[in-house]
């Protein structure tokens, strides 16, 4: 009984490891925005991104996960396995809205990159009721709609 069940492992470790090599799963570990531009719905995001104001400063994961190892990484676990699902079962939603808990993530970044402007704003006291993309909307990812052609740097 004992080599079904490593010729099992062993199968399902070649599939897991051959899939891991077709996806270029590596590239999704590090912090290179082509990396996030992979799938053609975030052509438009990225094609802003590449555009806008935050490209000299920050990449996705500056913005989008938090900046500490571990949460990162959750954080990118399971934003992946929930993206991986949606294309799969063909439920990729249009437009694209990031959930409540990626709005606190990008929130909490906005101050941490910018900690002295907000501590300058009203004597350091936030607007709790907002997020400050909501006036800032198009500081990182540029004004909406103004693409035609989607842009992926793909020559790095």
């Amino acid at each position: 009984m004992k080599i079904p069940l490593f010729i099992g492992l062993v199968a399902f470790a070649a599939i897991l490891g051959v899939l891991m090599y077709v996806s270029d799963f590596a590239v999704y570990l590090g912090n290179d925005p082509t990396a996030c531009n992979n799938c053609h719905v975030m052509d438009a995001v990225y094609e802003g991104w590449f555009h806008a104001g935050h490209k000299q400063w920050a990449t996705c994961n500056d913005c989008h996960t938090p900046h500490e190892l571990v949460p990162k990484y959750f954080v990118k676990m399971t934003s992946g396995m929930n993206h991986v699902t949606m294309f799969t079962l063909n439920h990729i939603p249009n437009p694209l809205r990031a959930k409540e808990s990626t709005k606190e993530i990008v929130q909490a970044n906005c101050i941490y990159c910018h900690q002295e402007t907000v501590a300058n704003i009203a004597d350091g006291q936030m607007d709790s009721d907002r997020y400050c993309f909501e006036c800032h909307r198009s500081v990182a990812h540029g004004e909406r709609g103004i693409s035609i052609l989607p842009y992926q740097d793909k020559a790095r």
